[in-house]
């Protein structure tokens, strides 16, 4: 057996297994903590691969392993590593307290309801947005995605950063910063885990499914979800197509370009995805603002005219969707779609706009596709009968970029 101690938030304090190892593998500061025996090997924990190859020989002789690791290690730890490497049979976990469930105490907060996501060794775009569109968030931290790198890019948003650090330990830290406070400091290499929080909706209702919640029960909503004027809002049918190109979900950031009355980002942060409306009508911003409060999600309302304002967000979008028409409609469409690191999807009312979207989306490296959606709804008529009411049509366009160029679009 291979056996994998969880040290807690702290130095383990009297691992028993260790004394009758012939291997012991963990961290330098684990190591330091246990009597490891004086014929025992130590294998300090760099590069994964060259430390489970010397546990597969000492597996492959029989001999017995300990692993000793922060927290619990079958919580985005080794034990996954281990598993497939050497399969769950042979494995006798002995978890500890996980840094998060720590963090989470030390802030006084339940976590039941919090979204995890791990940031060490992985593009940490993905925790950013993540934390944009959720009140309550623990990241998991490493090199380069650490609470400055997060405060950095979390500026201007409605949340506060708790930093924990060395927990557990002599010198355990916990702090609560903004995220602008965050991203002006050195935190240096202790940092255990960071928390992000939107403190008004940081009390969720009683959750029955952990983590992301079991999400909207449907999509694609009748227009009279939602605030707008003058029937300027997208059609359901047509945000049903739109929605399904676009693909939203957790860590992915969106944009809603002419937004209106913002229903396409409100659907699209019920979906988990990071939402930014852009509209240029001031009555707009606050009618997208108050749809999204309605539904209980956090969309950021920009309040400017495409495509100027677009130079002023920071982050490249996943996926953008452009309403609307009107001379500046190409334009706006190609500095969408040369930032869009998947697809753009662009509905328009007018034939004579559709040339030139296409255009648009091709000459930024798009492949294009599109329909004309025409629906016609059932309408109740006097004695009992029914008609088909016919809804205008809508030229659907989306662009999708090949997979090879996916990353990076804008540098």
């Amino acid at each position: 057996m291979i056996t994998v101690v969880g040290t807690g938030t702290g130095a383990p304090a009297g691992v028993p297994e260790v004394g009758k190892a012939a291997l012991v593998v963990g961290g330098r500061r684990h190591l330091d903590a246990v009597d490891v025996p004086e014929d025992a090997e130590r294998v300090v924990l760099g590069p994964l691969a060259p430390a489970l190859d010397t546990v597969a020989r000492y597996v492959a002789q029989e001999r017995p392993v300990v692993v000793l690791a922060s927290g619990d290690p079958g919580f985005f730890g080794i034990v996954r590593a281990l598993a497939e490497r050497f399969g769950p049979e042979r494995l006798d976990v002995r978890p500890g307290v996980s840094s998060v469930a720590a963090a989470f105490a030390r802030a006084g907060l339940p976590w039941d309801d919090a979204v995890v996501v791990s940031a060490h060794g992985r593009d940490p775009r993905t925790a950013v947005n993540v934390c944009r569109a959720h009140p309550k968030v623990a990241v998991l931290t490493g090199p380069g995605a650490g609470p400055a790198e997060l405060g950095a890019a979390l500026r201007g948003e409605r949340r506060v950063l708790v930093v924990a650090s060395a927990l557990g330990a002599a010198g355990e830290s916990v702090e609560r910063v903004t995220p602008e406070e965050a991203a002006g400091r050195d935190w240096g290499a202790a940092v255990s885990v960071v928390l992000c929080l939107d403190e008004q909706r940081a009390l969720g209702p009683v959750r029955t499914v952990a983590g992301l919640g079991e999400g909207p029960a449907g999509w694609a909503l009748p227009e009279a979800e939602f605030a707008h004027r003058d029937s300027m809002i997208t059609k359901f049918e047509v945000r049903a197509l739109a929605l399904a190109r676009l693909g939203p979900r957790p860590g992915d950031l969106v944009w809603d370009v002419g937004a209106g009355s913002g229903s396409v980002a409100v659907e699209c942060a019920r979906l988990g995805a990071a939402a930014v409306a852009v509209e240029r009508d001031p009555d707009g911003v606050e009618r997208v603002r108050a749809n999204a409060a309605a539904h209980g999600v956090g969309v950021t309302v920009v309040h400017g005219e495409a495509p100027g304002v677009l130079d002023g967000l920071g982050d490249d979008p996943d996926a953008v969707f452009v309403g609307g028409g009107g001379r500046e409609l190409p334009a706006v469409v190609g500095a969408c779609a040369r930032r869009a690191r998947r697809t753009v999807v662009v509905a328009v009312a007018a034939l004579d706009r559709v040339p030139a979207a296409r255009a648009a989306l091709t000459g930024a490296g798009l492949t294009c596709d599109g329909v004309l959606l025409q629906a016609s709804r059932l309408a109740p008529l006097p004695g009992d009968v029914t008609r088909l009411a016919a809804t205008n049509p809508v030229f659907l366009l989306w662009g999708v970029r090949p997979p090879a160029h996916s990353e990076g679009v804008s540098e």
